[in-house]
């Protein structure tokens, strides 16, 4: 059993239920990806109705430690990637996706 769901795993499952061919489906995944990354790097936030918000985070550098060596190391400034989900999505995941359409 796989654990990981694939690119081609969604191709597939749109494939099958919409009935467009799988090059157009291809296309329309890799679209809708497209949007949502060029939208985060203009530092806007995404908010999909029912499943969540992806938002930009900013972290400023810090002092890190190698918990091995015990050799600090400085941890340069950077941007993360925030997935807040939504009422309705943490719902569904803790009635073990009962409702799941």
């Amino acid at each position: 059993m796989r654990i990981n769901l694939t690119k081609k795993d969604l191709v597939n499952a749109i494939y099958m239920q919409i009935g467009f061919s799988k090059h157009i489906t291809e296309n329309l995944i890799d679209e809708f990806f497209s949007i949502i990354v060029s939208n985060l790097c203009k530092k806007k936030s995404i908010k999909i109705s029912k499943f969540g918000t992806f938002m930009i985070r900013s972290k400023n550098s810090r002092i890190g430690r190698n918990p091995k060596t015990k050799e600090e190391k400085e941890i340069s400034k950077r941007d993360v990637v925030l997935f807040k989900p939504s009422k309705e999505f943490k719902e569904l995941l803790n009635n073990n996706g009962k409702n799941a359409t």
